[in-house]
């Protein structure tokens, strides 16, 4: 079962978005300076999206390993505090930067083979000038992290051992895991399995004190679980027996979704698909695992494609399109039964977007699961357009847009006339300001949180996309802001107040004394 979500309002902005020096947003000052803004302006929530290593097309949804944190968003400006890295590291003698990046999108070659660069720095400082206390630390993050950490970082060092090729190119002894051959490459490769795993406990030392930071000041962070993962995974990998795959070890059907909105081919996205009925007999114990790992992350998790939990779209491997595909029934009430009986409540967000049928809602509904609602897709039907705010139920999350939408600016210059008439005459005024008009739309609706992306905040038209689905290109996941307005805060803060979105701020728990007597 689901806890309702309090009356509130947020932020979707993902941290590679954030803005600073080092060619992409990261986890160091300007994350930091986002949770202060986010406070100033009575937000409870930041919302981001999964927060793993970025795979094909540099997207977050198509990660090698559904556990591991992007490495790309250490911060070397924390490293440096830390003693990892030296100014020397990151500035030339004239106290200018070593590398210059474009400050309102991602390079991601460049910038992967930077951070890559200053990685390997840190960990060379931490092999040879040993802090006692940080090993200590490393030790303890290896050990309560073994589950999954040892295949990640393996993974990693076979595919550099490899030259960065896909799992499907790999020896096939490796591949299909042949036990003597993969102890020979693991002991071969054992100090650049140490260096992915030190990377990963550099990723979860920083993403934990900035959570800590944004809960202790009220701003709780809801993420983004993709129900598939990459075929070229350390998780299909390591568990080949929990997806349909062939005796090579290469996906016999893949993931995708029939034509919709976004697509008239549908979307082809190639993921292998989950033997469920293995999983189940293994009472969903790698998800159990996943759900509970996500959640220390994060405090609340949207759950990408909810409606592949109760069916799914079956593309054979070598299907062209998504348009050759069958239905086939996911695993159903007995997945969430499953993971309620060890996680407790389930604090979810269905993303229960595209073809949703009667009983994708019954599952929704079965475990009081908030679902999404879009006002980008209000206004192309009647009066009974579910997505419009009249309809709402309370037990939601309202949206103006998603990453996966045009900003709001840039989806109403591509409307005709007649659709600009029909939001107008449902505003009742000109729309002079489409977002902040759909924000207060949003804000005043009675769906219990409302959520904006950044972009819309900005008043940004589709320079500003965070991304177009069905394509890959450079134009996708790269948009950064330069700088916030406090005038903005001021605007978010009175619509919160004025609708009732106010989240009260816990008072701090007390802090023991240093100066008491302990003996007394």
């Amino acid at each position: 079962m689901s806890r309702r979500l309090p009356r509130s309002s947020g932020i979707l902005l993902h941290p590679t978005s954030l803005p600073g020096q080092w060619g992409i947003g990261d986890l160091g000052p300007a994350a930091y300076a986002f949770v202060d803004f986010l406070v100033a302006a009575r937000q409870h929530f930041w919302q981001v999206l999964p927060l793993g290593p970025i795979g094909l097309g540099n997207s977050p949804y198509q990660s090698p390993s559904a556990f591991a944190g992007n490495p790309l968003l250490i911060s070397p400006d924390l490293l440096l505090k830390q003693g990892l890295l030296n100014a020397h590291d990151l500035y030339a003698e004239d106290g200018g930067p070593l590398q210059v990046f474009p400050p309102a999108t991602v390079d991601f070659p460049a910038v992967t083979a930077w951070k890559h660069h200053l990685l390997e720095a840190a960990f060379a400082r931490y092999t040879h000038q040993p802090d006692p206390s940080l090993q200590a630390a490393f030790t303890t993050f290896q050990a309560e992290h073994a589950a999954w950490l040892d295949d990640y970082a393996c993974f990693m060092a076979i595919r550099e051992h490899f030259d960065g090729t896909g799992l499907s190119e790999w020896d096939p002894a490796i591949r299909t895991r042949n036990a003597t051959q993969l102890q020979r490459l693991r002991a071969e490769l054992a100090p650049r399995i140490t260096f992915y795993a030190f990377t990963q406990f550099l990723f979860f030392q920083q993403w934990f004190a900035l959570k800590q930071y944004a809960n202790t000041h009220g701003v709780r962070i809801i993420g983004d679980a993709p129900i598939f993962v990459a075929y070229d995974s350390a998780d299909v990998w390591a568990n080949p027996d929990l997806f349909f795959l062939d005796e090579h070890g290469l996906p016999s059907v893949v993931a995708g979704v029939p034509p919709d909105y976004f697509s008239e081919d549908g979307q082809l996205w190639g993921n292998p698909l989950y033997n469920w009925a293995q999983l189940a007999k293994q009472n969903y114990a790698w998800w159990v695992k996943r759900m509970r790992h996500n959640l220390t992350l994060v405090d609340v998790l949207r759950l990408d494609h909810f409606r592949g939990f109760e069916a799914y779209w079956e593309i054979q491997a070598d299907a062209k399109t998504a348009r050759e595909g069958v239905w086939q029934l996911g695993p159903g009430a007995a997945f969430f039964e499953a993971l309620a009986r060890e996680l407790g409540d389930l604090p979810i967000i269905a993303e229960d977007l595209g073809l949703i049928t009667p009983e994708v809602r019954a599952l929704r509904d079965q475990f009081h699961l908030p679902g999404m609602l879009i006002l980008q897709f209000a206004f192309g039907d009647d009066a009974r357009n579910p997505y419009l705010p009249h309809n709402y139920s309370a037990n939601n999350v309202v949206y103006t847009g998603t990453h996966d939408n045009n900003t709001t600016v840039g989806w109403f210059a591509e409307l005709d006339e007649p659709a600009r008439e029909r939001i107008r005459a449902y505003l009742g005024h000109a729309a002079n300001d489409i977002a902040w008009d759909l924000i207060r739309v949003g804000y005043a609706s009675t769906a219990d949180v409302v959520i904006v992306p950044l972009q819309d905040v900005l008043r940004l038209g589709s320079e500003a996309r965070q991304n177009t689905p069905g394509t890959i290109g450079n134009q996708n996941w790269g948009w950064r802001y330069t700088d916030l307005d406090p005038s903005l805060a001021q605007g978010l803060r009175f619509f919160a107040e004025l609708y009732g979105r106010i989240v009260p701020t816990p008072e701090p728990a007390p802090q023991p004394d240093p100066t008491a007597d302990a003996s007394v």
